[in-house]
């Protein structure tokens, strides 16, 4: 089981390291079909992937991490594909409660769960109450998540506020739209991290990567490892974040001339 690791082995905590880690877990299908399987046989060993990840991340101290395991559009894939997904999702709910309890994480679903068969959404509901008073890695799971979605269902809570008079539309500022956001419990994600090849954001977390590090790796979903989160984690501390500000060094040393 990748969760048999001992936290005496954690890294003191470099705050140079991101505190949230966001990935688009692209490239299963791609990893099946090079070897002549179906999907799913994909899909579930980039569960095993997850598993490394999140592991990655206890070890290294990062904070949190959200992964973006089912967007709104992939409802149009085929049914025996969805439905494979879909018993994956329970399966791993079921079955790794265990060890998110045993390693102190928090879990999340954020998404609209209302698409989800009764049973499945139980399952996520008890596995969120369960770890609510964890205060380790918190993981977040984006299942039919999309971040117009998100950035939708924000502005209707905003109007629903208004209309009830707890909220003036000049008292609309920035951190009041992020407040009503399903990630409104949650730090600014530092790092995207993609796989797969693409180089695209895919309708996630839209709203929340304003100011994230973008790393793109060729590698598929299941073959990645603490290696390849490693190698991103350094290009992420390579990199100066002016955050929008800050001055262009290039620009200052022209002007000493």
């Amino acid at each position: 089981m990748i969760y048999q690791f001992s936290l005496k082995d954690t890294n003191q905590y470099k705050k140079e390291y991101p505190h949230h880690v966001a990935i688009i877990m692209d490239g299963n299908r791609r990893w099946a079909y090079k070897k002549r399987k179906m999907s799913i046989f994909g899909h579930q060993e980039g569960f095993q992937a997850v598993k490394k990840a999140v592991k990655f991340s206890i070890v290294n101290n990062i904070k949190i991490l959200t992964l973006y395991t089912f967007s709104s559009e992939n409802w149009t894939r085929s049914k025996f594909e969805v439905n494979g997904l879909m018993k994956l999702f329970f399966f791993a709910l079921e079955t790794e409660i265990f060890n998110l309890k045993k390693y102190n994480i928090k879990l999340n679903i954020i998404g609209d769960k209302t698409c989800f068969e009764t049973t499945l959404q139980n399952k996520i509901n008890e596995a969120e109450i369960e770890t609510m008073h964890h205060n380790g890695l918190i993981l977040n799971i984006a299942a039919n998540y999309g971040g117009r979605w998100d950035i939708i269902q924000s502005v209707k809570k905003i109007i629903s506020k208004v209309q009830r008079g707890d909220l003036k539309i000049n008292e609309i500022k920035e951190d009041t739209f992020s407040q009503c956001l399903s990630t409104s419990h949650l730090l600014p994600v530092d790092l995207v991290i993609r796989t797969g090849g693409e180089k695209r954001i895919s309708n996630f977390l839209l709203w929340q990567i304003a100011y994230a590090e973008l790393y793109f790796t060729d590698v598929l979903w299941p073959d990645f490892n603490q290696h390849i989160f490693q190698h991103a984690i350094d290009f992420f501390i390579s990199r100066e974040r002016r955050f929008g500000g800050g001055t262009d060094i290039h620009q200052e040393n022209f002007f000493k001339k």
